[in-house]
């Protein structure tokens, strides 16, 4: 199978260093060399601009401010009610919690102050378009609410079409994560633009909140599309559990904080249909589910499974697979899936969650970007190739690898070389 995919603005003080030009002295008005009026309010700018009209519902409330900073915000719509938003982190504006709604007008009042203490104050009415007509781009959050994850667990959005690269940019700045505790992270893009995945340099750490918000309703995209929808949730970091799978042996080791709990016979997948190597994460899990493998190049067969756990698109599962029992542990005989005892399969379910690792090493092929969730099977550095927006130079993984890379919340792995069960 292939994927498919507050400050309420009313006036507040906004936390921020205030930016400073020029030094303490009075300056000189270049044009008559007067000294320059310090009581005067900085210079600010607010967009949409004043009267503007068919403004998309995403339109967010942009500030440029020069020798101050924004002090207060208030947002109303035209029945005066107040709209709640967010700053950005870089100041350049607030978001509003929700997109807008189509032919409202909207008011934004902005006060900046100055380094003097003197204030500015801007406001701008505007209008919105009426709802689009022009076809959407689908998204798909893969980020549950109310859920408990494993600390591999990314944020994906997928798209549908894909997001061509000219117009990345703008989407991503419509995507928001925030972790409690802070774990601050980077979004990464498949080169086709068909995914997005959010992580931090080292694993979600244990009991973090992760709030996420796909802010694209509305959202002019290229020339001829528009975003779907406003997609949110907000879900927990469970414990720490890793599974690896050693071809060289037929074995997989599964570990809680770093340390082996068990070790369990695996069969993967023979020659013909060979399992992939890579850093993978579990996605879906099933007590019982059936795979249809007739579309596929190599299939022909339906058979229902117990206790099966996805960790690619492309039809790779953890499951049990009573009738590989004896090759279990020395032999190749599966699809491409790690085929486990029926005892061992109905033991994984109850320790794992979705979002936990597997990595998987030793097979014919590695596995393919997109090909699942596979956020953790790149390093760091090139991870953060793939934003479309400013990394900060700053946010890299913690210096001390783990004893088992990849295994360990606080740890960075290292580079990894049809909707069937296989």
């Amino acid at each position: 199978m292939t994927s498919r995919r507050r400050l309420t603005l009313l006036a507040v003080t906004i936390a921020a260093a205030p930016l400073i030009l020029g030094g303490c002295t009075a300056e000189r008005d270049p044009a008559n060399g007067s000294a320059k009026d310090h009581s005067a309010g900085p210079d600010l700018a607010v967009t949409p601009a004043d009267k503007a009209r068919d403004v998309p519902v995403s339109a967010e409330v942009g500030t440029a401010v020069k020798g101050g900073r924004v002090t207060g915000v208030r947002l109303t719509d035209d029945k005066g009610k107040q709209v709640g938003a967010e700053p950005r982190d870089d100041g350049s504006g607030w978001v509003p919690t929700a997109s807008l709604q189509p032919r409202r007008t909207y008011t934004a009042e902005v006060t900046a102050t100055g380094d003097s203490g003197a204030t500015t104050t801007r406001t701008t009415t505007f209008t919105t378009m009426a709802k689009s007509t022009k076809p959407q781009i689908t998204s798909t959050l893969y980020f549950v609410g109310n859920r408990t994850y494993g600390t591999a667990m990314p944020v994906t959005v997928a798209f549908d079409p894909a997001i061509p690269k000219e117009a990345r940019a703008d989407v991503q700045r419509r995507l928001f994560v925030k972790t409690n505790p802070p774990q601050p992270g980077a979004w990464s893009w498949l080169e086709d633009g068909s995914q997005v995945y959010y992580r931090a340099p080292d694993f979600w750490k244990p009991g973090t909140t992760i709030s996420v918000r796909a802010g694209l309703e509305g959202l002019p995209i290229g020339k001829d599309r528009v975003g779907d929808a406003e997609r949110t949730a907000t879900s927990k970091i469970g414990r720490q559990l890793s599974l690896e799978v050693d071809n060289a042996t037929k074995q997989m080791t599964v570990l809680r904080d770093g340390k082996q709990i068990r070790r369990i016979p695996v069969s993967l997948g023979k020659p013909s249909t060979p399992s992939s190597s890579g850093k993978m994460v579990i996605m879906e899990k099933h007590e019982r589910t059936t795979f249809d493998t007739r579309g596929d190049p190599n299939g022909g067969y339906v058979v229902d499974v117990d206790d099966a756990q996805r960790y690619t698109w492309g039809g790779e599962f953890i499951h049990s697979a009573p009738w590989s029992e004896g090759d279990q542990g020395n032999t190749n005989v599966s699809h491409g899936c790690a085929n486990v005892s029926a005892t061992a399969a109905d033991w994984l379910m109850g320790v794992t969650q979705v979002g936990d690792l597997i990595t998987v090493k030793g097979t014919e092929v590695e596995l393919q970007p997109g090909n699942g969730w596979t956020a953790w099977n790149v390093s760091w550095d090139e991870f953060v190739r793939g934003s479309a927006l400013p990394v900060p130079a700053g946010l890299k993984p913690a210096p001390v690898a783990p004893a088992h890379p990849g295994a360990v919340a606080g740890g960075s792995p290292a580079p990894a070389p049809s909707v069937s069960g296989r």
